[in-house]
């Protein structure tokens, strides 16, 4: 999942902005991938470059209707406005259940970081889920306290978040390995063909929030030019970043190692570089995710606080106010969180975080299709025909593409 970064006042041109789109998706979401990804082996090198392909035709659609619609109230207002009402609430339902569910996810990530850091924990679902439990309440609570201050611990561990990545590709690819690389090919032994959609699913937990090129497309200059440019732009520099860092790790560790691991990039870093820089890693990872989770809990009361002000929620249960700090919005945050995370418990960390972030996909994936399908009806609003139709076989393919992963992940429930 994504992490937020303030804009800037001033206008960016297409460089400026594309990295903001790819700062804003390279986050804690990666950080478990690896271990996630390892049953299927080096091969899902395949599911990152689908993934990649299915982000590039969304992150086009969004870019067409950030210029179409550039006062729309966010991602949500597409469906809303140009299909009907009902499936906006359908839109917000989808984001706000995913939101909530994907939280547990983004813990998981920094629960198994910090229990590599702590001996004896590893490996244990008991202790996972009491740990699991506690991150969670204490970033509700820290947000109780304001926007203000998970905006600065968000900022604090903004850096510290890329060293773990950069640090493992840079040194894992230095010591690339072709034979470790080749021998976990597909150690599952199926067809690729059978294997692509679950890697697929998988993977596109990366790219979620690259609907963030939409939020900056009034800061961007020439935006007819440079929107299309940072949206593309940015979902292709994170796909690379993405691609580097899991072939690193997948030449060095083997894939029947690489999934027992709790902490991948920690551990290519402590095999190559020694045990104390694996353990700065590890830290550095358990702190970028602690950060994007204080972040994604606000970000959850906040989209509660839109529909109890919608009428979608009673607002007994969430504020709704967009002036006041939602506190029972955010109590109502927790709740729902540990619900979903003891539904999900797994006798592995790895495969609760699977659980969780297949649902979590299928549901931004439908919020996707949905503004795709708005995409499709927007496009009259643009003048030249050729434009016109360029626009709607975009939408069509991001659309088909949704679709498939949403399907992808209700025939493997």
């Amino acid at each position: 999942m994504s992490d937020n970064i303030a804009l800037p006042h001033k206008g960016m041109g297409p460089w400026l902005a594309t990295f903001l789109v790819a700062g804003n998706m390279i986050g804690s979401g990666l950080y478990l991938l690896p271990t996630s990804l390892a049953p299927f082996g080096s091969s899902s090198l395949i599911g990152w470059l689908a993934a990649t392909a299915g982000a590039l035709a969304i992150a086009g659609v969004f870019a067409i209707l950030g210029r179409l619609r550039p006062q729309a109230d966010g991602v949500l207002a597409y469906p809303k406005q140009s299909l009907h009402p009902v499936l906006g609430f359908v839109a917000w339902l989808a984001y706000w259940v995913s939101c909530w569910g994907g939280n547990v996810a983004v813990a998981l990530a920094a629960v198994g970081y910090l229990e590599s850091l702590i001996p004896g924990t590893s490996g244990s679902p008991a202790i996972t889920l009491v740990i699991l439990l506690a991150v969670l309440w204490l970033f509700t609570l820290v947000n109780l306290a304001g926007a203000r201050s998970v905006a600065r611990f968000g900022g604090a561990t903004l850096v510290l978040g890329l060293i773990p990545v950069l640090a493992a590709t840079i040194l894992g690819l230095a010591q690339f390995s072709p034979e470790v690389f080749a021998s976990s090919w597909n150690p599952s032994g199926q067809p690729l063909t059978h294997n692509l959609p679950p890697m697929m699913l998988l993977a596109f937990w990366a790219f979620l929030g690259l609907e963030c090129a939409n939020a900056a497309a009034a800061k961007v200059d020439n935006p007819g030019r440079n929107l299309p440019i940072a949206a593309l732009g940015g979902v292709a520099l994170a796909g690379g970043v993405y691609i580097l860092a899991c072939l690193a790790v997948q030449g060095v560790i083997p894939a029947e190692q690489l999934a027992r691991s709790t902490a991948p990039f920690a551990d290519v870093v402590a095999r190559l570089a020694g045990p104390v820089a694996g353990v700065l890693v590890a830290v550095c990872a358990t702190l970028k995710a602690c950060g994007t989770l204080a972040g994604w809990i606000l970000v959850t009361a906040e989209t509660g606080r839109a529909g109890a002000h919608a009428g979608y929620l009673p607002k007994l249960v969430s504020e709704a106010d967009p002036t006041a700090t939602p506190r029972r919005g955010l109590i109502l945050t927790g709740l729902l969180m540990t619900g979903a995370a003891l539904l999900t418990v797994s006798p592995t960390l790895a495969k609760q975080f699977n659980t969780l972030i297949g649902l979590s996909v299928a549901l931004f994936m439908l919020v996707y299709g949905l503004c795709a399908m708005a995409l499709i009806r927007d496009a009259r609003l643009i003048e030249r025909p050729g434009a016109r139709m360029a626009a709607r076989v975009l939408a069509l393919a991001a659309l088909a593409f949704s679709a498939w992963v949403v399907w992808t992940w209700a025939t493997s429930l």
